[in-house]
């Protein structure tokens, strides 16, 4: 047992509760920049609200590709340390560091060049196009900065400093909750820009939101020193962490694909029904947020754990995880089924959107447990090196079940069919994924590599 690993000692629940609870204030900080996004950016106008709704899923998968180069970095420091070999930790967390930077500044400049293809492509009309493009434009060249506060994060989650990464979202979501309000709007005098103003104030909350990661590893066990990777392998190093950040970016960006998709086929329901979707897509993101920082914890406890060969602590961490799936996802699907037209009246008084927002969650919210399942199964595979299987679980939601269902039905019973496939696709998910991480973990280090 590593004496380097915290959490290869002591209780697994005692570790859950230590490691989640802080991430679960971190994640609804983060959550909730979306839904204040949407309550000023709804008092704009519909337009430009179903412009945020086309734009949403976009950000989602980009966000979604940085939280795999995040769990990569977490993965390679957590097994490292697990081992013994802080050394190699830390030169890997500084080579992760760099390597989220330069990830960011490639998919930004790609983004810039693809936007109005993309939007088209999802079937954003000509009357959408500018809105979307006044977000996207200074979004797609802030996208350095996100990933490089993503990448410092995964530094601290490896270390299994689950606060101090708390501590650097509730300081991005701070700096957002301040700066909508005059950026899209407008106060004191100052008219706002808009829709623009969303994304000024996101890439502003990154950037403060690094200085404060960057503080924080000070006091952590291991080091910024970018110096460092000169003594690097780096080619090691690469292979380590895209052997599971690639599929696990890939896996994470898989549902944010497929909800452009299902964008798209809601827009030929009208701009309230893409509206409505794409409202309750935000406080959906927020209910379920014990299960985000569920499936971000969770990754450092395996992670350890498998490295030190305790596969049974492994084990009984993903146990314990997958019962508070079912429990939390039941307990939300009621009280978002009574409560849904009641929150619709937050960000719209258009009556064709709150009806389209309530109906997405009378069907939607009973898949929420499966959902968990999937996505804490996906970030204990994702530590256990093998990223492929979280990957193959995604996709197989996502591409074999939820859009051909959207798709089929979509005739026939219009919205309702693309809000029923996303129920379809979270229970029928959540019960592969299940059965996949529980063999994985049954067979052990030494089986599996």
């Amino acid at each position: 047992m590593s004496e380097t690993a915290k959490l290869t000692r002591g209780s697994i629940r005692g570790h859950l509760v230590g490691q989640t609870l802080p991430m679960i204030f971190g994640v609804a900080a983060i959550m909730s920049v979306g839904l204040i996004d949407a309550y000023f950016i709804g008092k704009l106008g519909a337009r430009e609200l179903a412009a945020v709704s086309f734009i949403f899923p976009i950000t989602i998968a980009l966000s979604s590709l940085g939280v795999g180069v995040m769990v990569g970095i977490n993965s390679v420091i957590a097994r490292a340390l697990g081992e013994g070999d802080v050394a190699r930790a830390e030169r890997r967390a500084n080579f992760g560091a760099i390597f989220s930077l330069a990830t960011g500044v490639v998919l930004g400049l790609v983004l810039y060049v693809l936007l109005d293809p993309l939007f088209r492509l999802m079937q954003a009309s000509d009357a959408l196009l500018p809105l979307i493009g006044d977000y996207m434009r200074p979004y797609a060249l802030g996208l350095p900065v996100l990933l490089l506060q993503m990448g410092l994060n995964g530094v601290l989650r490896g270390q299994g400093e689950a606060r101090k990464t708390s501590y650097v979202s509730l300081t991005y979501s701070v700096a957002n909750w301040i700066l909508d309000p005059i950026l899209i709007t407008g106060a004191f005098g100052f008219e706002g820009f808009g829709v623009a103003g969303a994304a000024y104030a996101t890439i502003i909350g990154f950037f403060i939101a690094i200085l404060v990661a960057l503080w924080l590893i000070k006091g952590a066990q291991l080091q910024i020193h970018p110096g460092t990777i000169r003594e690097c392998d780096m080619r090691a190093s690469s292979k380590a962490i895209l052997s599971v950040a690639g599929p696990a970016a890939f896996s994470n960006a898989i549902n944010p694909v497929g909800l452009s998709v299902l964008t798209a086929l809601l827009a030929s329901q009208g701009e309230a029904a893409v509206a409505g979707f794409g409202a309750a897509g935000r406080l959906q993101s927020f209910a379920v947020v014990p299960l985000l920082a569920l499936s971000g914890s969770i990754g450092a406890i395996v992670g350890q754990n498998w490295g030190a060969n305790r596969p049974d602590r492994a084990r009984r961490a993903m146990w314990w995880a997958g019962l508070f799936c079912l429990v939390y996802g039941l307990a939300t699907a009621i009280i978002l089924f009574l409560t849904g037209n009641w929150f619709a009246d937050f960000f719209t008084d258009n009556p064709a959107v709150i009806e389209e927002f309530d109906r997405y969650l009378v069907i939607s919210v009973w898949g929420y447990a499966g959902f968990g399942l999937l996505i804490v199964a996906n970030g204990a595979l994702n530590a256990v090196d093998k990223a492929g299987f979280a990957l193959a679980q995604s996709a197989a939601r996502v591409f074999l079940v939820m859009l051909p269902f959207g798709w089929l039905l979509r005739a026939s019973y219009g919205s309702d069919a693309i809000y029923a496939a996303e129920l379809i696709a979270n229970l029928a998910g959540g019960a592969l994924a299940a059965f996949i991480v529980w063999r994985i973990l049954r067979a052990g280090p030494e089986k599996v590599g």
